[in-house]
């Protein structure tokens, strides 16, 4: 699991999940051939598959800390960048994304209309204007797909998460929230159950 996947897991944790690691789905689709019809199955990969009574949630994760950010046209797949399309077919590709549905009820005992798709975003292309995070919530807010529309969440709703799993007293040997109580116990962090969501603790 990546680094900013286990954030994330925790997040997932939060809300009651059982968390599992990257699963992989078979999707055929047709070749790129002209003269003849030539059918291919690939593995598609789910980043988190997420599971309680009710929901199951297949996550995509895009941490981009290093790089210019996610970007809108690539996760909509308008882009004419064919590789980086491809790195969000579980959402944008509507042939990918209903196999990787149908499968994911098949595998795991889920009605379809109990199966969430969700993009968790560490940082979006242009965050000073924001103008690719607000594409990319629209677009995804407007498809429907399982239980509904795509579902996104900002590293600010994933980090408001981790401080709330990490501000508990219980004590869980978990790498992330071991990490948030060793920079509380140095003084570098404060951690605090927040009474609003923007309130995700404090680094001093």
């Amino acid at each position: 699991m990546e680094a900013f996947e286990s954030f994330v897991a925790i997040a997932l944790q939060d809300e009651g999940f059982v968390v599992s690691e990257a699963v992989k789905f078979p999707v055929t689709q047709p070749t790129a051939k002209s003269a003849y019809v030539e059918m291919q199955t690939h593995g598609f990969e789910v980043d988190l598959v997420a599971a309680r009574a009710d929901r199951l949630v297949l996550a995509t994760v895009k941490s981009a800390f290093g790089s210019r950010g996610v970007v809108a046209e690539h996760v909509t797949g308008t882009t004419e960048n064919t590789r980086a399309r491809k790195l969000y077919a579980l959402l944008n590709n509507q042939t990918v994304r209903d196999a990787v549905v149908l499968g994911a009820s098949q595998r795991f005992g889920y009605c379809v209309d109990q199966i969430e798709l969700r993009l968790y975003v560490g940082r979006f292309a242009a965050p000073t204007t924001g103008a690719h995070e607000v594409k990319i919530r629209d677009w995804c807010g407007g498809q429907n797909v399982g239980a509904g529309p795509i579902r996104v969440f900002g590293v600010g709703d994933v980090v408001a998460k981790v401080v709330q799993a990490a501000a508990k007293k219980q004590y869980r040997n978990n790498p992330v929230l071991v990490t948030m109580k060793a920079l509380e116990a140095a003084g570098l962090l404060k951690l605090a159950l927040p009474d609003h969501p923007d309130d995700v603790g404090t680094l001093t």
